[in-house]
């Protein structure tokens, strides 16, 4: 995950700002994201921690993906369905959505030696295995240089099946210019990270697949694989876990809708204070919001079959200047600066203003987690630094 190294209060709820700032208590009166079952592909997902017993379906994982599922190497997988799901017991983490279910997936990551990793199943296999089951929302809180067809291929399997699939969009942007898949993938929700004032984050990265941000910074996650202590993290990952959360709220709500149409409404109602046809660079369609759908009655979603996605994936990746970008289909060797962590803001204000005035401020605790797909190497949205900046225009 790339935490700060100072560990949290034992009582990890109070340092979650994200959950007020939502506004959460008051959500939960609406919809907790009963009936909704989030796969979360990570590091494995342990069961065991008090704030997950009873919430994670291991059984139903397909045996052909099924490889150690259930055991964390790192924590930063269970962190993740933490966020989505966790009931808080005993000062543990409180999800955003405590009444979802998480079915755990793991891929091969950083930690695992080279005998581990081959038995890991591949991301391709993964998504095609979760679209054949009744998970609505598929959480990749992690990122690759590389597209894969096999992947891109599965993705829209996946999508065609009606799942809602959202990735973290990486976080390195302040070392490094990085396009990061599965976020960049046509039909993928790519999420941004911010504080608590809605500003992005610095490492967040940016560019035309960025369609939503969410809370990413000073929130705490699992220290480590021991499960003994949270620390403070931030990133891409943590805004991922809370965006695939409030999906869970919506769906749950409206169980009727389709993945088009609960994405839509969070885009609908996404924090912004430019035009609905102009998203930007970096927060996308705006800071996600989901109270702003439960508490409207006869909310419009929108047709069950339009992909509210469809313009961005009609034009594909652009760079900053809106020129084609061309996608890197050659693995990596190793692990080289690619994304961390990618953060979103938890701000949950009336208003639709964000930030957009610069700060000098900067953090050396930007680190990666590394995952391997096939040949190629990935990383975990992880690492961080926060500062506001200046939003910019996908261009067309």
């Amino acid at each position: 995950m790339g935490p700060a190294p100072v560990a949290v209060a034992a009582d990890a709820q109070s340092e979650q700002w994200h959950l007020p700032a939502m506004k959460a208590e008051e959500m939960w009166k609406v919809s907790t994201g009963e009936g909704v079952k989030v796969a979360v592909v990570d590091t494995g997902v342990n069961p065991n921690t008090p704030a997950l017993k009873g919430k994670v379906l291991s059984a139903e994982v397909p045996q052909s993906v099924s490889y150690k599922a259930t055991q964390d190497y790192s924590g930063h997988g269970t962190s993740m369905a933490e966020l989505i799901a966790g009931s808080g017991k005993n000062g543990t983490l409180k999800g955003l959505a405590p009444g979802a279910e998480i079915v755990p997936y793991r891929v091969a990551l950083t930690g695992l030696d080279e005998a581990e990793a081959r038995k890991a199943p591949h991301l391709a296999e993964i998504l095609r295995a979760i679209a054949d089951s009744d998970a609505k929302i598929v959480n990749m809180a992690f990122g690759s240089k590389v597209d894969h067809p096999g992947v891109r291929e599965a993705i829209k399997y996946a999508h065609d099946k009606g799942k809602l699939l959202i990735a973290g969009t990486g976080n390195d942007a302040k070392e490094t210019k990085f396009t990061g898949y599965p976020a960049a993938y046509p039909y993928v929700v790519g999420v941004a990270a911010s504080d608590e004032t809605g500003t992005v984050g610095e490492f967040s990265q940016h560019g035309n697949y960025v369609d939503l941000a969410a809370p990413g910074l000073d929130i705490p996650t699992w220290c480590d694989e021991k499960f003994r202590s949270y620390c403070v993290g931030e990133g891409t990952s943590i805004s991922t876990a809370i965006a695939s959360a409030s999906a869970a709220l919506v769906w749950s709500a409206h169980p009727d809708w389709t993945a088009n149409q609960v994405l839509n409404s969070l885009i609908e109602t996404a924090g912004r204070d430019w035009a609905r046809d102009d998203p930007s660079t970096y927060l996308g369609y705006g800071l996600i919001r989901p109270r702003k759908v439960l508490e409207t009655k006869n909310f419009d979603p929108g047709p069950a079959d339009a992909d509210p996605l469809a313009r961005e994936n009609a034009v594909g990746l652009l760079d900053d200047e809106g020129n084609p970008v061309k996608p890197s289909s050659s693995p990596s060797t190793g692990p080289s600066k690619g994304p961390g962590r990618t953060g979103t803001s938890g701000s949950d204000s009336d208003t639709d203003g964000t930030s957009a005035a610069a700060s000098g401020e900067d953090s050396s605790d930007n680190t990666t987690l590394w995952v391997t797909l096939g040949a190629a190497a990935a990383v975990l949205a992880v690492g961080g630094g926060a500062f506001a900046v200046i939003r910019s225009r996908r261009g067309a």
